[in-house]
């Protein structure tokens, strides 16, 4: 069985070209399949049948690893046997009739009002650089972009005098998404005094956030920067740049937004995708409930 890995792993990086690192995971999940097999006293792949496929797979899980682990492992697994058979092998797939592990739907993570707030107001505004982090941390959370859209903004792509910002998302798709007063105010302060110092000497750039080089904000500036203001505001949680697009919608539907303008504003190309944001207000909905009605607990 080992020689038949080899051998598949030499297709899968001189054939298939993987990576490294996904070549490294094909590597690791069969390599530790083939010793549950060898436990069972399996010698080739030809005695394995669908029990053996399933028995592993339930041990991954007796083990506390995670759903997306055994649906990797599995399809893993999977790609063995489809080599095996391509190549004459073996004549049957034992992956065949086996479903993938269901996927855990996990409710994002947000932020709450106070929280939110809090963030917001943690850049110092005396300097260009604060200036200009709060109003990306405005934005964001003004209309729900992804971090990725955030910075590939140019200056034109925002009117702070009528209140939009156009924004071209995944697939090419363009929207207009409103902004806030408050948010065009300081994207207006920063436009006007706070980007022309980050500029100075350098050339020309038409991105409207730009860093320290002059040059168009990168994901991993812009996500440190979050990163140190989250610890400034004390907020106790694990937050990412998609942490404000998901406070965003949130906190929309959560103050009577309609869920086809929250789809609209956050470009989801399907209604059920956007629909998980409805689960996050029922559980808070239910939080505060349990929390303040006299006689939803018994004493």
């Amino acid at each position: 069985m080992r020689e038949d890995l080899e051998v598949f792993m030499d297709y899968l990086e001189h054939e298939k070209g993987l990576s490294r690192n996904t070549l490294e995971s094909y590597a690791r999940d069969l390599q530790q399949y083939i010793e549950f097999l060898e436990q069972q006293n399996i010698r080739t792949l030809g005695e394995t049948s669908k029990v053996h496929v399933v028995s592993y797979i339930s041990r991954l899980k007796q083990l506390g690893r995670a759903t997306a682990t055994q649906s990797r492992t599995l399809v893993s697994i999977r790609s063995l046997y489809g080599y095996m058979i391509r190549c004459g092998r073996m004549d049957f797939d034992p992956t065949r009739d086996i479903e993938n592990p269901k996927q855990e739907k996990k409710l994002p993570q947000v932020l709450t009002m106070d929280e939110m707030e809090r963030l917001l107001a943690a850049p110092q505004t005396d300097t260009s650089n604060g200036i200009r982090d709060k109003a990306m941390l405005e934005v964001l959370y003004a209309t729900g972009i992804r971090v990725s859209e955030l910075i590939s903004l140019d200056v034109g792509d925002v009117n702070t005098s009528l209140g939009f910002v156009r924004c071209v998302g995944s697939g090419a798709k363009e929207r207009i998404i409103p902004l806030g007063s408050m948010a065009a105010k300081v994207v207006d302060e920063y436009v006007s005094a706070s980007r022309p110092q980050l500029m100075k000497a350098h050339k020309p750039e038409t991105a409207l956030f730009v860093n320290h080089l002059g040059t168009r904000m990168t994901r991993q500036g812009f996500w440190k920067m979050l990163k140190r203001y989250a610890a400034d505001a004390e907020v106790d949680k694990d937050i990412t740049p998609h942490t404000l697009r998901h406070s965003f919608a949130t906190h929309l539907l959560e103050n009577g937004a309609d869920l086809r303008s929250v789809q609209e504003m956050l470009g989801h190309a399907d209604l059920s995708t956007t629909q998980v944001y409805t689960h996050v207000t029922k559980s808070k909905m239910k939080e505060v409930y349990d929390r303040t009605h006299p006689r939803a607990k018994m004493t």
